[in-house]
């Protein structure tokens, strides 16, 4: 679930990082009408918690993939939960770039989409990695509350073996599976970004 739904939502996420940031106002492509309406759809949709965003577009999920139950269901809220949470990542993430580097660039003749290719994403790489960890961290929790149907997962062990049956070492056992798995993720993440940002 975690792998998926963090691939789809990368996919779109940084897209729509990159357009907020190209599109805002001073940006190299400043476009106000499609500013607003991206930032508005991203605010709302991160407005919603999770488990509501998983209620409510059951409809949705059930037109995607044919079920509204198990772990393919559980994929399309998470992916929707994601995307606009990568997406305000990025754009924080790109938003550090430094404006000298953008107007030497824009100084040398290149085009918005080289601007954003050889300048704006190569400077903000190590940022973005560190985004997108926090991102998986953020993706592995709400996964736990896609057990509430039957989602499968850690948060589908630990709610029908371990707490409705009140087995409290499988949920001990849970907790401290989740925490080494967010740690190695953590640290993975902080050792890749440091990598990059030498180079």
């Amino acid at each position: 679930m975690v792998g998926v739904s963090l691939f789809f939502g990368t996919l779109l996420g940084i897209p729509l990082g990159v357009l907020l940031v190209v599109t805002k106002k001073d940006g190299i492509r400043e476009t106000p009408l499609l500013y607003i309406i991206l930032n508005g759809l991203i605010n709302i949709v991160r407005s919603v918690p999770f488990i509501i965003l998983l209620v409510f577009i059951m409809p949705l999920t059930k037109l995607i993939v044919g079920t509204r139950v198990g772990t393919t269901a559980a994929i399309v809220p998470l992916v929707f939960y994601i995307t606009p949470y990568l997406a305000r990542l990025i754009e924080s993430s790109l938003l550090e770039v430094g404006l000298g580097i953008i107007e030497a660039a824009e100084a040398m003749g290149a085009s918005p989409l080289q601007i954003i290719r050889y300048f704006l994403l190569p400077e903000a790489l190590g940022s973005m990695v560190l985004a997108l960890t926090t991102g998986t961290v953020g993706l592995i929790g709400a996964t736990a509350m896609a057990g509430t149907i039957g989602g499968g997962g850690v948060g589908d062990l630990a709610l029908t073996y371990g707490y409705q049956r009140f087995n409290k070492p499988l949920m001990l056992a849970t907790v401290i599976v989740l925490i080494i798995f967010v740690q190695c993720i953590q640290n993975l993440g902080n050792i890749l970004s440091r990598k990059i940002r030498k180079h």
